[in-house]
């Protein structure tokens, strides 16, 4: 916003006060008039205009699926469609909405040729299960079944010291 300057001549305490009056009320019609324009951003607009936008872009809100997420998942609507059907792209995706890394696996040895396995951690898992099933629905490939392996991370403590032990070979003969 533009700040208003009176000139010198007309500086003085009640010129300042209505200076300040004038300065408040344009930078109150300028939220009122910059209001529309606000609520095209996913993230900031208001949940009516949030549910018009998702619905435009394609996207439905599940069952518990906190506001954070479900703007995240209208903001991206336009980017996770063109990367769909990658693997690249459907890393992209995970990242986007917050779910973490994932490891994917394609034409699996000894395994028919449509099944996709990803690996995920189990706190992934525990934490987004319908996201999971709603991404491969709408994001993954068509004609593609997938399976989920949960990695599970533990901490192992290894400690190396010197010991000093003995070998020795014997043999005998009669």
């Amino acid at each position: 916003m533009i700040r208003l300057k009176l000139p010198f001549w007309l500086s003085g305490p009640q010129l300042s006060k209505l200076r300040r009056a004038c300065q408040h009320f344009w930078e109150q019609v300028e939220t009122w008039l910059y209001w529309p324009v606000r609520q095209l951003d996913p993230l900031t607009c208001t949940p009516g205009a949030l549910d018009l936008l998702a619905w435009q872009r394609g996207v439905q809100r599940f069952d518990g699926e906190s506001m954070g997420l479900y703007r995240l998942r209208v903001r991206y609507a336009f980017v996770n469609a063109r990367d769909a059907g990658s693997v690249a792209g459907l890393k992209r995706i995970f990242e986007r909405l917050l779910i973490g890394y994932v490891e994917i696996e394609e034409r699996l040895p000894e395994r028919d040729w449509d099944v996709i396995k990803l690996h995920l951690s189990d706190r992934q898992m525990a934490d987004n299960p319908e996201l999971l099933q709603i991404i491969l629905r709408k994001y993954g490939r068509i004609c593609r079944r997938y399976e989920f392996e949960v990695l599970t991370p533990l901490p192992i403590q290894l400690r190396s010291a010197h010991c000093g032990h003995d070998n020795g070979f014997l043999s005998a003969s009669l």
